[in-house]
């Protein structure tokens, strides 16, 4: 295997959650923001695209989290105290109606853009014939019915699983299962990296 890019951030699941949060949809964040995406207009905001057209192949979905929040609660809101903290401000609350759907549905277009993108610029960049899509994300309607699209007009295989099995870090999980029959264990100081150095 070999890496072509990476989260240098938020992953795409990661700022669901958040943006969720923001807009006071709940948890999990994937398929609240669906939910409430399909009613909304997905060009009423224009939020940023990092890195869609740079030829690295990795991705950034911090900056699209803070577009959503400032916009949902423009100068109200502010950063918090640890690297990538938000705070939503009290006592305000979470916009409704069809601005939330608004904003629900500008976010989601664009991940689903960058995520788009990035695998085709990935697929010409290896010369490959196939893609294979997991991950929570991947249960995403919209972003499956974009990537059959881009697949179709970039003649390759797409290979996506049943949604029952777009879970969220599915491959962890099963690699810890594993790893447990093994009685393989980690040291209890181990640390994360949680992006990608």
């Amino acid at each position: 295997m070999k890496l072509l890019g990476a989260s240098l951030d938020d992953a795409a699941g990661e700022a669901f959650d958040k943006v969720a949060s923001i807009l006071g949809l709940g948890f999990p964040g994937g398929p609240a923001v669906e939910r409430e995406a399909a009613t909304g207009d997905s060009a009423a905001f224009k939020f940023p695209r990092s890195f869609l057209h740079d030829e690295r192949l990795d991705f950034s979905f911090s900056g699209l989290k803070t577009a959503v929040l400032y916009a949902a609660f423009g100068q109200r809101a502010k950063k918090g105290t640890g690297p990538v903290r938000l705070e939503v401000p009290s006592p305000f609350s979470p916009p409704a109606g069809q601005r939330r759907a608004d904003l629900a549905a500008s976010f989601q277009q664009a991940v689903i853009d960058v995520l788009t993108e990035k695998s085709r610029q990935a697929l010409r960049r290896t010369a490959s014939n196939r893609l294979a899509v997991g991950g929570g994300v991947a249960a995403n309607r919209s972003l499956r019915a974009a990537l059959e699209r881009m697949a179709a007009e970039e003649h390759v295989e797409l290979f996506i699983p049943p949604m029952q099995l777009c879970t969220d870090n599915a491959a962890m999980a099963a690699l810890a299962v594993e790893k447990w029959r093994r009685q393989e264990w980690s040291a209890l100081d181990l640390d994360a990296v949680p992006a990608y150095q």
